[in-house]
């Protein structure tokens, strides 16, 4: 792509804003290998997209303070037991302690354990693994995927399920949002298939230009603006 600033002018605008290189160094976190991310177990998955589901609109320290009684009162996030969810479980679920007893978002764990099963299914491995390996060229497809064949994992919600998780990802934060205007990439929040597939090809330049994951990029967009 042509017109883009070059990621090292964006990198020493980010770094002279958090104190310097070695102190914005110190803020990234490198996206797990892909091996790594593979071996996670698919209960691990939907434990982490119910957590960021459940975050989505509230609180996320009540959410992370709660967490460990979601893992009792859910059975761990077994896929297999979570896809199988019936009437009488979701009335035992609504009445649980400890957990915030919002319907649909409790019905979206069983939608989203049956989406990672069919996954599995269709990959011939691991949910985990199918998302592990997922080509990086092709991330708005990932997030294409989460969007449309999971529950509530649209906008930013499947984005940061990925970047928790330790995919290479980017997230279209307010402040990402903002460099990318400013680039010439996007002219408002990416919400086409059109504008993400731009938001795409200017991360797989800035990537390629400067061998950083995307979850570096992201970071130095966000931390570039005033």
């Amino acid at each position: 792509m042509t017109g883009l600033t070059p990621l090292a002018d964006l990198y020493a605008v980010a770094a002279d804003r958090k104190g310097g290189a070695a102190a914005f160094e110190a803020t990234l976190t490198d996206p797990k290998p892909v091996d790594a991310l593979a071996a996670i177990p698919d209960d691990r998955w939907l434990s982490e997209i119910s957590k960021r589901v459940f975050q989505a609109g509230f609180n996320w320290s009540v959410v992370e303070a709660k967490w460990p009684a979601f893992e009792a009162v859910f059975d761990g996030f077994d896929v297999g037991r979570m896809a199988l969810m019936s009437d009488d479980d979701l009335d035992r679920y609504l009445k649980a302690d400890g957990i915030i007893r919002h319907a649909k978002k409790i019905l979206s764990i069983r939608d989203n354990a049956a989406f990672l099963r069919a996954l599995a299914a269709e990959h011939g491995s691991s949910a985990g693994a199918a998302i592990a390996r997922w080509p990086r060229s092709d991330y708005v497809g990932l997030l294409a995927l989460l969007k449309t064949r999971a529950s509530r994992l649209g906008g930013v919600t499947g984005m940061y399920v990925l970047r928790f998780m330790g995919v290479d990802s980017f997230i279209l934060s307010a402040d990402v949002t903002r460099a990318l205007v400013r680039e010439g990439v996007i002219a408002k929040a990416a919400s086409s298939k059109r504008d993400l597939s731009a938001v795409q090809a200017a991360f797989d330049h800035w990537a390629d230009q400067s061998g950083r994951p995307f979850t570096d990029i992201s970071r130095i967009l966000a931390c570039s603006v005033e």
